[in-house]
């Protein structure tokens, strides 16, 4: 289990804040509005709570990712298959990246 978000942070991970901001980047850049998002994202976070009967929210930034992802594919601006493609070379990066070193591509 994660650890709960302390309030003088309030992302308990990099990558959340990193992947908020992200988002933040593109609604600015005009690709969607919040309005758009908002409500693929609260459909992505209902349809997990429904499959996953999680209720203590640790997954929330997982699905907000997994809900990102399918959106930007889904409106033409990737495609699934290239999003799958750079996490597998990522995770082969890093397995063989040794400890303490930065993760390159």
């Amino acid at each position: 289990m994660r650890p709960p978000v302390k309030p003088d942070r309030p992302f308990a991970e990099p990558w959340h804040g990193k992947l908020f901001a992200l988002t933040h980047a593109l609604v600015g850049a005009g690709h969607f509005t919040w309005s758009d998002w908002t409500t693929h994202f609260g459909v992505a976070l209902e349809r997990a709570r429904v499959l996953d009967n999680s209720t203590d929210g640790s997954d929330y930034y997982d699905t907000w990712l997994e809900a990102l992802e399918r959106f930007l594919a889904d409106r033409r601006h990737t495609d699934l298959d290239q999003i799958e493609a750079l996490e597998a070379a990522w995770t082969a990066a890093y397995l063989r990246t040794p400890h303490g070193a930065p993760v390159e591509l």
